[in-house]
């Protein structure tokens, strides 16, 4: 039995039969035209694409970006000591680092590796991060690795990265509302919470209905791609971490692939867009995808809140059995009824000494803490 990797550096360099083998396409973030939205639109980034083959038929895949970004961006949102972070900073000379994420570094969630059914999990894993090793080594001035977000069910497959020298750590979880079958309109939705969140829910329509909404075609993305960029830009400045700045063409993209599976809403104040939301339908989820807000009309007009409701407006309408609002700002997705759903990633410094002084303090990262709301009757 022949075991090899082959990496691609574009999507369309890969064989048909590879995707038929691995049969990863059902899921849209796996699928070539997804994959190649971004890398079309993201030319500042390296994509490679990994295909691991057992006597040449494909078995499993990994989505990996080779970014560059500032040390500092990493450590400023991070729990330690300002000794500590002047350390890390220093170990890495204060600069810009180039970092290989296996993961799709635009997404939240675990759409980095894909295993073909059937195949020993474990040994076909390890394939995949002995392809990932090879990368590494054979990328230039490459600093780490960054294998991302992996499920708790996962954990007993990707744990043995750490037998590889990586350090895991935990990351933000997902925010994930189930739906109820039951909730056929919003107004069923916000009969099922407790009296201060069906308030707070109705609030925020309340305050945000003078502004006008439309879902965007293919056209109205070009059309207002300059202001989307700069709504969401505006948002991004204002998370704790952001590993890259999308290039908001990759929706023309999307739309065009995907049509009514992608879905792109803007607000109008005064015939102004004052914000977004993106959302992709992938098979009975509705995954949030970025947003944008012009922050000095948020609080009047509560732009923010109405985008989750009309998150939760999405799923019913999709007839959703999740919605995943992704990671940050958990405590007021979780005033919806979002759980969390724990992410670990891996990290590895390429060089080894480096990486013994990384791995305790990866270690000992703590996520920002929450209060989880119980908003449900």
């Amino acid at each position: 039995m022949q075991i090899t990797s082959e990496v691609f550096t574009t999507v369309n360099a890969i064989p048909k039969s590879y995707w038929d083998s691995v049969k990863c396409c059902a899921n849209i973030y796996y699928s070539p035209e997804f994959l190649k939205a971004f890398e079309s639109a993201n030319t500042d980034i390296s994509f490679n694409y990994i295909f691991i083959l057992k006597n040449k038929e494909a078995i499993a895949f990994a989505n990996t970006q080779i970014v560059t970004i500032g040390i500092k961006t990493i450590t400023k949102n991070i729990s330690m000591s300002d000794k500590l972070r002047c350390t890390v900073n220093n170990m890495f000379c204060n600069n810009h680092i180039k970092v290989l994420f296996c993961g799709n570094v635009f997404l939240s969630g675990e759409y980095g590796t894909f295993l073909k059914e059937g195949e020993d999990k474990i040994s076909t894993f390890k394939a995949l991060a002995d392809g990932v090793k090879l990368l590494a080594k054979n990328t230039k001035k490459l600093s780490a690795t960054f294998i991302k977000d992996f499920k708790n069910e996962s954990l007993s497959i990707t744990n043995q990265l750490k037998t590889l020298d990586y350090a895991a750590m935990q990351v933000e979880p997902n925010m994930i509302i189930t739906l109820k079958p039951e909730w056929y309109s919003f107004e069923d939705y916000t009969k099922a919470l407790k009296s201060k969140y069906r308030v707070k829910a109705n609030r925020a329509d309340a305050k945000s209905k003078n502004l006008e909404e439309l879902l965007f075609t293919e056209e109205d993305i070009i059309e207002h791609k300059n202001e989307l960029q700069e709504l969401y830009q505006n948002t991004i400045a204002n998370a704790d971490f952001n590993a890259q700045i999308l290039n908001l063409e990759t929706y023309i993209h999307l739309k065009k692939a995907f049509k009514d599976q992608f879905i792109v809403k803007g607000y109008f104040l005064d015939q102004k867009l004052v914000g977004f939301l993106s959302a992709m339908q992938n098979d009975r989820h509705l995954d949030a995808h970025f947003i944008g807000i012009d922050y000095d009309k948020n609080k009047e007009f509560a732009i923010y809140p109405r985008i989750l409701n009309d998150y939760v407006r999405l799923g019913i309408t999709t007839k959703s059995t999740k919605i995943n609002l992704g990671r940050t700002a958990s405590e007021i997705k979780s005033t919806l009824g979002a759980q969390p759903e724990d992410l670990t990633c891996y990290c590895k410094h390429k060089r080894y000494l480096p990486n013994q002084v990384l791995k305790p303090f990866i270690k000992n990262v703590q996520i920002k803490s929450f209060k989880q709301h119980s908003v449900f009757k």
